[in-house]
């Protein structure tokens, strides 16, 4: 049984902290599912995800969104495409709208990754995206980030730019929703390091503050991807609700790490001073 669009688990409440993953094209099919076996084991057994505190989601090929649908839902967590067409059906070749993604199971639609821009994805590709996806009653995972190690302040800049235009134009087609917008600097994905701890909190204190404040979005939350991995999480500031993990997170065991220090920064967090 899949989970509601807006929850990591059945019943629970907001979540308090993000984790997603992206299998981008590393895994065939077999190895996809025994994937998603380990991380449904590994959430079953993790209170912070039965809970709802952390948010769990993994997005693999398409083909597999359907069987990894069936073996995450029940675990708590849930599953998405890594891209969708801005239409949702018609005579287009070759892509896959989000009323199917929704369809097969799927509950996040990642779009605007900077590898998607090698395939000539502009900024009003990403902005027909989102507005699908927030038809379809998919999560947009909207990732932006600046191409330069630009300072933190120029990097605020672009990247609310980049969110407001997205935002905007998807809410002059029709309702928007939440949306997890992913700090992704271009420079980081698929460095050997991700950015420095401080670089990432500033820009994100900025841009959560900003993503938070537009209407309809009071849920909406800012997370990081670029090389991030185990031990990140443990060094950012709150205002970083979580992380997108990329060849990091191919590891079951990892993940499980992350979890783990996610879940520990939020019990820290909730310690009185």
């Amino acid at each position: 049984m899949s989970l509601p669009a807006n929850s990591a688990a059945a019943g629970s409440t907001a979540p308090k902290a993000i984790i997603g993953v992206s299998l981008k094209m590393y895994f065939g099919y077999a190895r996809t599912m025994d994937y998603c076996r380990e991380v449904a084991g590994i959430a079953l057994g993790h209170p912070a995800v039965q809970g709802g505190d952390i948010e769990l989601f993994v997005l693999p090929v398409l083909p597999a969104l359907p069987e990894a649908a069936r073996i995450l839902g029940p675990a708590g967590a849930a599953t998405g495409a890594q891209n969708i067409f801005w239409e949702d059906e018609g005579a287009y070749t070759g892509e896959v709208g989000g009323k199917l993604v929704a369809e097969l199971g799927g509950r996040y639609a990642e779009i605007g990754h900077a590898e998607r821009r090698m395939f000539g994805e502009n900024d009003e590709t990403i902005r027909l995206k989102t507005a699908a996806a927030y038809r379809s009653g998919l999560i947009p995972v909207l990732c932006v980030g600046a191409f330069a190690a630009v300072s933190p302040e120029e990097a605020i800049a672009q990247c609310t730019a980049e969110i407001d235009a997205a935002l905007n134009r998807a809410a002059s087609l029709g309702p928007a929703g939440r949306t997890i917008v992913a700090f992704e600097p271009q420079w980081a994905i698929g460095a050997p390091e991700p950015a420095t701890p401080g670089y990432i909190s500033a820009v994100i204190t900025g841009l959560d503050a900003h993503l938070r404040a537009l209407p309809g979005q009071e849920d909406s939350r800012v997370i990081y991807g670029g090389s991030a991995g185990p031990g990140l999480i443990t060094q950012l500031d709150s205002a970083v609700a979580g992380l997108f993990l990329g060849r990091f997170a191919h590891d079951p065991a990892a993940l499980k790490t992350i979890l783990d220090e996610t879940a520990a920064r939020l019990a820290e967090a909730e310690v009185p001073a």
